[in-house]
């Protein structure tokens, strides 16, 4: 007989919401959450029939889960992940891991004793489209990649109306575009090209109202010899992402937005069009959640791993500090790198 695998959500706010629904939706999971605001957790337990939802953390481990979403602010991630850990519960991490380094190299050790599955909801990792691109670059179809350019954008006031009043405030709890949005692309660009080891930044407060965090960056930065430029702002009218790789034998580029990856290779030529069909905004969700299962089932490995995550934070935290001191900054390899 089936047996659906008990997955806690913590936090029901906007992000754990969309988890909590679309785990539901894979329909191999048996649901239940925490949530710390009764008006919230009396809502979202009537409106998804959830039994068991639970005023803290502390009060859900006293019940079995087999794993946990943390979809907490991004300041307490790691303490509550540790906690999980320690409770043998395998663990799915909003992004950003954390805003800080303090307790990630303990994390990672108590998961690697425990052999837990662990991994970070960078969900670019579970784009079709980008997948696609990356097999390509992969095979060495365009060649060695030296050179990334990104630029995305969108109106935050339309898509996250309640900016003011949530993380995104403060950077003390991941907010600002850095730790918000940018981190997406950092992340997404090193699983196509290589880690970043240096950046240089500039970030500004340009637009948006009521808050003081930036919504405008540039970066610069080093995948080792290939060279990246990433200009991200969260108030422009189109919402548009375009990265593109360029290789020394030909180039591509992931539009999102437009359901599709595109490739030149020769000058003069044109652009080859690889057009994928829209994919509604849950169902790239819902396939981050089958391939989380499927990772507990020993099927896969996850999408983004903690290692992976480890790395973006320290690049996070590298473009904070190159935007505050204008300078350039080195991103120092985590433990598990230098090994």
């Amino acid at each position: 007989m089936f047996q659906p695998t008990e997955i806690l959500i913590i936090g029901v706010g906007s992000i754990g919401e969309r988890h909590l629904r679309c785990f539901q939706g894979t329909g191999r999971a048996g649901l239940s959450f925490c949530e710390v605001n009764p008006v919230l957790r009396d809502r979202i337990a009537a409106q998804y029939g959830i039994a068991n939802a639970y005023p803290d953390l502390d009060a859900a481990l006293s019940d079995h889960h087999t794993a946990a979403v943390i979809c907490a602010p991004a300041h307490l991630h790691i303490p509550m992940a540790r906690k999980l850990a320690e409770a043998g519960i395998h663990l799915l991490i909003e992004k950003p891991l954390s805003t800080s380094l303090d307790g990630v190299e303990e994390l990672r050790r108590s998961i690697a004793q425990r052999d837990l599955v662990a991994a970070v909801a960078y969900v670019h990792r579970a784009q079709p489209v980008l997948e696609a691109m990356k097999l390509a670059l992969d095979s060495g179809r365009f060649g060695r990649p030296v050179e990334l350019i990104i630029q995305c954008g969108q109106h935050f006031p339309t898509y996250r109306p309640a900016y003011r009043e949530i993380y995104y405030k403060d950077r003390a709890t991941g907010g600002g575009a850095i730790q918000d949005a940018l981190t997406h692309m950092l992340n997404a660009a090193e699983w196509l090209v290589g880690p970043i080891d240096r950046v240089a930044a500039d970030a500004a407060h340009q637009v948006l109202d009521g808050v003081d965090v930036e919504d405008t960056v540039h970066v610069l930065a080093r995948h080792g010899a290939l060279m990246a430029s990433y200009s991200l702002n969260q108030h422009q009218a189109p919402n548009e992402v375009q990265l593109t790789v360029i290789g020394d034998r030909g180039t591509c580029r992931w539009e999102p937005h437009h359901n599709r990856w595109r490739w030149m290779a020769a000058p003069n030529d044109s652009w080859h069009d690889e057009p994928f069909d829209p994919l509604e905004r849950d169902a790239l969700f819902v396939r981050q959640a089958n391939a989380f299962l499927d990772a507990l089932e020993g099927r896969r490995l996850p999408l983004c791993s903690l290692d992976d995550a480890i790395q973006t934070l320290r690049v996070n935290l590298a473009v904070l500090a190159a935007a505050e001191s204008q300078t350039w900054q080195q991103v120092r390899c985590s433990e598990a790198n230098d090994k």
